[in-house]
């Protein structure tokens, strides 16, 4: 099928180039002609795993192109994805900006086309907008019906940054939002290749699928916050040992044929600094802004998030459990990515932790393999920071190291190499990177480890 999305950020370029992948003939619109020229090049312009080898393949078959013509786009296609961006708005609610103008936009493409075609939103929107806001938008540009003259679906996407693409080309699930059988069944037909559960539903149900979806997964995450918080306070206490007998709750992790399944949602029952990305932040703020203007406060979404702000500054408390002040002190940084395999910097556990410690004082050295600090929209271009380069330089006589994302390269961080290398051998694990290690010879402090009656300051 010949199909257009609009917008080539993560969402847009992952599903335009699965969709070739699987055979459709896919043209990608975007606004940012470089953007475009560099994606006709076959080099991808954001980081994830298998992207570039795909988009490479599909520009190779010519089933794969961008441009900057959205109506061309439109024109030469049968259904149309809205892909574009919906960030946060101060008052937590998102901005449809980029939703209205691309849809009033297809709605004038569209008055020119006599044949049917299916719009389908995949940008992750609150539910009602596209009944309420796209639909009528579409037909007041287009002057056609919706149901009639053109189809409406919604269909988010779920996709985790650093495995987009596998999680696009090999998915748990696919759900379409349908205006009617019509619409939904032409969105069926490009998924036919796709061997998943396929949920049909309604418009506004399937908005708030995916809402449901990250709040459900923030929930986990902070509630482990919760309870490595608590375990703390506890002489001895261990909290990944603590929520790991809990993961042996059949009803959590189900025993198959004398087997743990051991479910990736476990994954998420683990402490640590606190969630970003550009997804859970903002659509959990989202969904409690749409439960207010409901009239309903949603007070366990205000609590997840509450708990997300102030669980990345636990770190510097305990560095301040062990060398007192942070002010002048050298404090490295790793990792400024919101998880590993991906550059995203978007809701960053990095980026409170080192306002902080500028605010506190301290000289902040960072260090990340893939984040480009200095680009356009770097979260930390404005900090006063230090770049070393290296993980080596980075580490090199700092007063303490906080782990931050858990790249894989900093598994060359072994006790050895930080207690020749560091002044106080202060090693603080945001991500539970090295429970389990031998972590004797060095002041090693982890979210939701209970203090040890023998410890000591540090100077």
């Amino acid at each position: 099928m010949k199909i257009s999305i609009i917008g080539t950020g993560y969402v847009g370029l992952v599903t335009g180039v699965g969709l070739a992948s699987k055979g459709h003939q896919v043209v990608c619109v975007d606004v940012d002609s470089e953007k475009i020229k560099k994606i006709n090049a076959g080099q991808s312009p954001i980081h994830e795993k298998g992207l570039e080898a795909l988009l490479k393949k599909a520009l190779a078959k010519k089933l794969f192109s961008a441009t900057a013509d959205l109506a061309f786009g439109v024109q030469q296609s049968a259904v149309t994805f809205i892909a574009v961006p919906t960030p946060s708005k101060k008052n937590n609610d998102i901005d449809l900006s980029y939703v209205k103008k691309v849809s009033q936009d297809i709605g004038l493409a569209l008055a020119n086309k006599k044949e049917y075609h299916v719009v389908a939103v995949k940008s992750t929107v609150t539910p009602e907008t596209t009944l309420k806001i796209v639909l009528p938008l579409l037909e007041q540009y287009s002057k056609k019906r919706a149901g009639t003259e053109f189809g409406l679906c919604m269909n988010p996407e779920f996709l985790r940054e650093g495995s987009a693409v596998d999680d696009f080309t090999n998915p748990d699930r696919i759900v379409i939002g349908q205006l009617d059988a019509k619409s939904g069944d032409a969105l069926v037909d490009i998924y036919k290749k796709f061997k998943t559960d396929l949920v049909r539903t309604s418009l506004n149900n399937a908005e708030m699928i995916k809402y449901a979806n990250n709040a459900l997964l923030s929930t986990l995450i902070s509630f482990s916050n919760e309870i490595a918080n608590i375990a703390e306070k506890i002489p001895g206490a261990n909290a990944f040992e603590i929520l790991e007998g809990v993961h042996l709750d059949k009803r959590l992790n189900p025993i198959h044929s004398g087997a743990r399944i051991n479910p990736e949602v476990l994954s998420y029952i683990y402490p640590g600094c606190g969630f970003g990305g550009s997804c859970f932040p903002k659509d959990v703020k989202a969904l409690a802004a749409f439960a207010k203007k409901k009239k309903y406060q949603a007070p366990l979404l205000a609590a997840v998030l509450d708990i997300n702000k102030r669980q990345p500054l636990r770190m510097l408390d305990l560095a301040e459990q062990k060398i007192g002040s942070l002010k002048n002190k050298h404090i490295a940084v790793l990792g400024l990515a919101f998880k590993p395999e991906t550059d995203d910097t978007r809701e960053s556990a990095a980026i409170p932790i080192i306002k902080e410690l500028i605010a506190r004082k301290a000289k902040v050295f960072a260090y990340d393999p893939v984040v480009n600090v200095n680009s356009k929209n770097s979260h930390f271009k404005s900090l006063a920071i230090e770049l070393p380069g290296s993980l080596h330089e980075t580490v090199k006589n700092k007063h303490a190291c906080l782990i931050v994302t858990n790249w894989k390269e900093f598994e060359k961080l072994t006790p050895e190499f930080i207690q020749k290398e560091m002044a106080n051998h202060l090693f603080i694990d945001g991500r539970g990177f090295f429970r389990g290690k031998q972590n004797e010879e060095i002041n090693y402090l982890g979210i939701g480890l209970g203090k040890d009656k023998k410890s000591t300051h540090l100077s």
